[in-house]
């Protein structure tokens, strides 16, 4: 289970070893999910893996690399528009959540306390090949990403009728409680020395091509599971305010990626789909019944799709999504959005 994030850290912090610190460059560290694993579950025993084809056939290489997408995730976008974003490192691991207990089933996944562990050793390793201080600088100037929370609910709390959260907590009650675990990864990411941290809420649970095949009779969202998404974004957002003024900073900035996401959900063709029911990848009811494997149905024009497999977006709609972090106003980005971030100082 080590194999991929040693591999990461070790060829990192080679890079870093012949890498002058400059004032204005910064690294760019991701931790989270499936909506942005580059492929490092490749190299774990679990199911929760896309390194097979139909994966990645419009990726530059046409081959699959692990990324649950046609093409490019959140995270290479970011990093293809971020300014003077250097090599950083990718821990995220698909199947995860904020609570331990989530994604149980994917069994052999690198979950949000290991991420942050191997964060550690990675810090302690550049330290040893730049020296303390310049190691303290690339990561207070260094650009976060984290993105969990979708899987504590379709992975977890409706993974199955009668699941043990559901009889724990009513939704009401749930939410609160994953944001409060939320809060002490969080507040872990600060205390590394991380200072610019763009935190991610749920896209539109209940409107996945996977929950229209179980709980959709005409195309409409699961309100449900749609409801968990409704209530988690807003309270993230106010654990984000709550945390900045904690640390005096605007530290930490949140996207409600389930407005981001729902405004095309619901009015695809003014952003250029044609389908925002169906995945381009898959089978069953709105191919969204298991994977997306060999033997799927594949859509012709993934341009013309929000949805590539049953969860995840197409590369064109996770640079709609990009595009809302960069541009966004308090609608989706709150306090600020990703070209305000960039542009404060990160001695913050």
């Amino acid at each position: 289970m080590e194999i991929s994030p040693f591999r990461v850290i070790f060829l990192l912090v080679l890079t870093f070893a012949n890498f002058k610190v400059r004032v204005q460059a910064r690294a760019f560290f991701v931790f989270g999910d499936s909506l942005v694993d580059n492929g490092n579950n490749n190299y774990l025993a679990t199911t929760a893996r896309a390194d097979s084809p139909p994966y990645g056939i419009d990726y530059p290489n046409g081959r699959p690399t692990g990324r649950f997408s046609n093409g490019l995730n959140i995270a290479d976008i970011i990093n293809l528009r971020g300014q003077k974003l250097l090599v950083g490192a990718n821990f995220a691991s698909a199947g995860v959540g904020v609570l331990n207990d989530t994604g149980v089933q994917f069994v052999n996944i690198i979950r949000i306390h290991e991420q942050l562990n191997y964060f550690a050793q990675y810090k302690e390793r550049l330290s040893e090949q730049i020296g303390k201080g310049n190691a303290d600088r690339v990561v207070a100037e260094s650009l976060v990403l984290i993105t969990l929370g979708g899987n504590d609910f379709v992975n977890n709390y409706y993974l199955v009728p009668f699941s043990l959260r559901s009889q724990q907590f009513s939704i009401q009650d749930y939410v609160p409680f994953v944001v409060s675990h939320y809060k002490t990864i969080l507040q872990k990411l600060y205390n590394f020395g991380l200072r610019r941290i763009l935190v991610t809420g749920t896209g539109p649970l209940g409107c996945v091509p996977a929950e229209l095949a179980l709980h959709s009779t005409n195309g409409e969202c699961a309100d449900i599971i749609q409801n968990a998404a409704t209530l988690f974004n807003p309270q993230l957002l106010s654990l984000i305010e709550e945390l900045n003024k904690e640390v005096g900073s605007n530290v930490f900035t949140g996207a409600n990626t389930n407005n981001i996401n729902f405004d095309f959900v619901d009015n695809p063709q003014k952003y250029g789909f044609k389908n925002s029911k169906d995945a381009c990848c898959g089978q069953g009811p709105y191919n969204g019944l298991g994977l997306c494997t060999p033997f799927s149905n594949v859509c012709d024009n993934r341009e013309d799709y929000v949805f590539w497999d049953a969860f995840h977006p197409t590369e064109k709609a996770n640079r709609l999504i990009v595009q809302g972090f960069f541009n966004g106003s308090g609608v989706h980005m709150h306090p600020v959005n990703l070209n305000t971030m960039l542009a404060l100082d990160s001695r913050a």
